[in-house]
């Protein structure tokens, strides 16, 4: 099934995602990011959105523009935010700061060579985490981001691509 296909699978109620869809995933509409990014942000929030059907439309759509190992590297970030956000969230959450001190001991060796470049597995990332819900690891992240001068508006951009596939995610779920 094709990104087409899902989109107009949506009910009625959800025209404005159907709308947002199509925008999030052009280059017009995403501002400070080009397709590649787009669609490597979208396939790793797609897996983070936990709809198969999604994630396999989303990745054929990322397959028109990014290798196969850049694929790789926008699963890579799904895969290693999984984890990160579920640890970091709740040493984040726990009131005893004990466990924020210690070190996490967890192997993330996909960070040094990702599959794709660095500022967009940070924005997949990024991406990623903004679906799990983790505040630590946003932050951590958008302060990477900054820090090498991705605009504000590719950030917002990334965060707009996890809004909309999760909620797209969502409401297929139901439909």
């Amino acid at each position: 099934m094709s990104l087409t296909d899902l989109r107009n699978a949506l009910p009625d109620y959800a025209k404005d995602l159907k709308l947002n869809l199509d925008s999030v995933l052009g280059e017009s509409g995403a501002q400070g990011l080009d397709g590649k990014q787009i669609r490597a942000i979208a396939l790793a929030c797609a897996i983070a959105s936990r709809h198969p059907p999604l994630t396999a439309a989303v990745e054929a759509f990322a397959a028109e523009q990014l290798s196969a190992e850049q694929i790789a590297g926008a699963k890579a970030a799904a895969a290693i935010m999984a984890m990160n956000n579920i640890y970091y969230r709740a040493t984040h959450l726990i009131q005893n700061q004990e466990y924020g001190q210690m070190r996490a001991g967890l192997r993330m060796n996909v960070m040094a060579n990702p599959g794709v470049d660095k500022m967009t597995f940070e924005l997949a990332s990024l991406a990623v985490s903004a679906i799990n819900g983790c505040g630590a690891c946003m932050d951590s992240h958008e302060r990477v981001l900054r820090k090498h001068e991705v605009s504000a508006a590719a950030v917002q951009s990334a965060l707009k691509i996890a809004a909309v596939l999760h909620a797209v995610a969502v409401t297929l779920e139901q439909a």
